[in-house]
């Protein structure tokens, strides 16, 4: 059972928002997409009322609204909605808002401020689940009164028993199939919300790439070659230079970009479960495991998948990445049917991979593999000139997200900040300018953090890069004795020190730092 394109465009949809420029903008773009039948509120007490007389297949619904706000209009369709699938899209620009919605019960989200492509893609694939419920339903409906009319003529007429025999066959043999495709879909969709909560939940993400620098300029160049191809590319650099930016838009770029890309932290996930996370596992596979799960690689099926941090995956898993990359094949745990996906693969690693291979700890046969296409991310003090961009970048949407008014950087602020050599690259200026922008009075752009590793006129390279390494390691032991060794969580020693629990572990390992 497939739903045809032009059932999707004559789909009922109603916009409730309060800002009258979003109702404009979303209606104009459905109408120029060639949906048909859009309706649109400004009155969020008026929807529960339009969609009984209506029956509208989705709902736009603005969290963020006078009276009565998205959450409490959820709450009364949920009351007088009788089906079980509340057809909700919710719009926001707040990340808290974006997970209370997804287990409130909304379906999916659209962020704000709008991505017209994400906005038509994720309209598109909502209204082609829910139809696929309504033709379930309608087929349900059609079946059971073929039935009853059937059967007030077998009383009469035994002799068209076998004629009806055979049509009620055929009839649960098309249900059946429309279960299975019903499941299928309701698998994935469970999956992709599971996905999209962790997304919210994520910290790892400081916007598109900024730069103009000869280094950083190279980098797009290399994105512009590889991006249009399916090659596996295998993305190099320090912590936080970019590398998972750099990952989205070569995926950004390439023919499957309306598909998922799929980020897969492997310091992230626990050594138990990394393998059931990648490909997933039936019910019953492990202790634990009470139902069954789709895998990073199915959810990423005909899209992309990041493997971000590659070399911290098991020895023992890395056998299995291999032959997914060579195959394209994988079984479930506890499963023994093969799994084919169609999977284009990202690797980045802060690591020097040669050198793991000649610890033993990376297979010399999957970095091969994963070293079709390298690409070496810069780090930021070989990007001086980016820096000053970079800057006014994360003041305009620190700006935007604190609610400030910082229009001004002097050129000895400006100064202080190119001089520094930012271990901690990007992601470390992102924290510091944000710092800034909470602490700063006035318009102009006040940084406090103490740049005293920065290197004075005349003295030596080596000494700078040997005082500042010390200086980390000592602060990084002296906030992990005060939080007792404890890394993630709000009291996390991650959070004290401003990192992610990814990063602070590789600087433990960098260090060589271990609990004492």
């Amino acid at each position: 059972m497939m739903i045809s394109e032009s059932e999707i465009l004559n789909a009922s949809i109603l916009i409730v928002d309060d800002q009258e420029s979003n109702v404009s903008l979303l209606d104009q773009l459905l109408s120029e997409t060639g949906y048909s039948c859009v309706a649109s509120t400004m009155n969020p007490r008026e929807v529960c009322d339009l969609n009984r007389k209506n029956h509208y297949d989705l709902i736009l619904l603005d969290l963020q609204m006078p009276g009565m706000d998205g959450f409490q209009v959820m709450e009364a369709l949920t009351l007088n909605f009788p089906d079980d699938y509340l057809p909700v899209l919710v719009l926001t620009a707040q990340p808290g808002h974006k997970l209370r919605a997804l287990q409130t019960g909304a379906k999916d989200f659209i962020s704000k401020p709008f991505d017209l492509l994400e906005v038509k893609t994720r309209i598109h694939n909502m209204l082609e689940v829910r139809l696929l419920y309504k033709k379930l339903g309608t087929y349900n409906s059609v079946l059971e009164q073929t039935v009853q009319e059937r059967t007030g003529d077998l009383i009469t007429a035994n002799v068209q028993l076998t004629r009806e025999i055979e049509e009620r066959t055929k009839a649960e043999e098309s249900l059946k199939s429309t279960l299975g495709e019903i499941k299928t879909l309701k698998d994935r969709l469970r999956a992709e919300n599971v996905y999209l909560q962790q997304e919210v939940a994520g910290e790892y993400n400081f916007g598109e790439i900024i730069g103009q620098s000869s280094a950083i300029s190279y980098v797009f160049f290399r994105i512009e070659q590889v991006a249009p191809l399916d090659t596996t590319v295998l993305l190099l650099g320090e912590t936080g230079t970019g590398k998972g930016v750099v990952a989205r838009a070569i995926h950004s770029r390439s023919a499957r970009k309306d598909r998922p890309m799929i980020t897969v932290n492997c310091t992230a996930l626990p050594g138990n479960l990394i393998e059931s996370e990648l490909f997933g596992r039936e019910r019953g596979a492990f202790t634990g495991a009470d139902a069954r799960q789709m895998g990073r690689f199915e959810l990423a099926d005909g899209g992309t998948i990041f493997l971000d941090e590659i070399g911290e995956m098991p020895l023992e898993l890395q056998c299995k990445l291999l032959r997914v990359i060579q195959d394209g094949e994988f079984e479930r745990l506890g499963s023994p049917r093969t799994i084919k996906v169609n999977v284009r693969i990202i690797a980045a690693s802060n690591r020097n991979l040669e050198e793991e291979i000649k610890n033993g700890r990376f297979r010399e046969d999957l970095f091969y593999r994963l070293n079709v296409f390298p690409i070496t991310v810069p780090p930021l003090r070989q990007r001086q000139d980016d820096i000053q961009l970079l800057v006014n970048h994360f003041v305009t949407k620190f700006n935007k997200k604190i609610g400030k008014k910082i229009t001004t950087v002097s050129q000895e602020t400006l100064n202080a900040l190119q001089e520094y050599h930012w271990p901690g690259n990007v992601r470390e200026l992102e924290s510091v300018i944000e710092r800034a922008v909470i602490t700063s009075q006035g318009s102009a752009l006040q940084v406090l953090d103490r740049f005293d590793t920065v290197r004075t006129t005349g003295e030596p390279a080596g000494q700078d890069v040997k005082a500042l390494a010390d200086l980390e390691q000592d602060h990084i032991i002296q906030v992990l004795h005060k939080t007792s060794w404890r890394i993630e969580g709000s009291n996390g020693a991650a959070l004290l020190l401003g990192l992610n629990p990814s990063t602070l572990r590789a600087r433990m390992r960098k260090f060589g730092i271990r609990r004492q």
